[in-house]
């Protein structure tokens, strides 16, 4: 795809790879639709990007409030050519010390919030017979670690639905991608991380937010099923995937730094 002139809607845009993945948008020519809670945030990066850039409240978790927005954005732009399913958070606890609504909380966000914005698109997209769905997962849905359980449960959850709606939608036109990136130097982690231990434990090896929107967009300009990053770390969840037993207690060592 061209991404030239293209309607690109991104949740979760207010911040971090959001954000990023706007402003790169912007630059090649695409329509970057901005979503989020924070109107306040997304006015001040429409500013910054400036051209055609549009502006929408939402929270993922409310229904008839994702239908409603989706439905504007329909009518003023005609179409959604893109849907980059951002919006999330992660919380790393330990699983006995963790309530039971921060599960149902992250489950709310980061999948059923995927499931409510690609319902919101997917019908016009087939009776077009064109359009792309990233869904940004993580290499936490790939490999668990300590203290993340509730994060790695959800995102689990959307490689699954991503690999099966990819075969369901096969010759309609739809693509759907899914991007796996490891810790990301974003806001992310004043939530995930409070005490800044794990960022500090794992700065060596956190990915730059422009790098990950640039896989992001080339998952939609070359068409990617799937992209891991970094790509040593998608070597190993690949490692790990055959010889799960093996790798359990390297893995251990080198996950376990929450």
């Amino acid at each position: 795809m061209n991404i030239e002139g293209k309607i690109v809607v991104i949740t979760g845009a207010s911040s971090g790879i959001g954000a990023q993945t706007a402003r790169a948008l912007a630059q090649r020519g695409a329509v970057p639709v901005l979503m989020a809670r924070s109107r306040d945030k997304l006015e001040e990066l429409a500013a910054e990007i400036g051209g055609q850039c549009g502006v929408y409240r939402l929270d993922v978790q409310d229904t008839a409030e994702v239908n409603r927005v989706f439905a504007e954005v329909t009518a003023k732009y005609g179409r959604i050519d893109v849907l980059i399913n951002n919006a999330g958070f992660g919380v790393f606890e330990r699983f006995v010390d963790a309530p039971l609504e921060q599960f149902e909380e992250m489950m709310d966000v980061n999948y059923l919030g995927i499931v409510r914005c690609t319902k919101a698109v997917l019908p016009a997209m087939i009776a077009s017979g064109s359009g792309h769905i990233v869904n940004i997962a993580s290499m936490a849905g790939k490999i668990g670690s300590a203290k993340s359980s509730g994060y790695s449960a959800t995102k689990h959850a959307v490689l699954g639905l991503t690999n099966s709606l990819r075969q369901e939608l096969a010759g309609t036109g739809v693509r759907l991608s899914a991007v796996n990136p490891g810790p990301i130097d974003t806001p992310f982690f004043e939530r995930a991380d409070p005490t800044g231990n794990y960022v500090k434990n794992i700065s060596w090896f956190m990915l730059k937010p422009e790098r990950v929107a640039g896989a992001i967009i080339r998952a939609v300009e070359k068409d990617k099923a799937e992209i891991d990053l970094p790509f040593i770390a998608g070597i190993g969840t690949k490692l790990y995937s055959l010889f799960p037993r093996l790798l359990d207690k390297s893995a251990q060592r080198m996950l376990n730094k929450k």
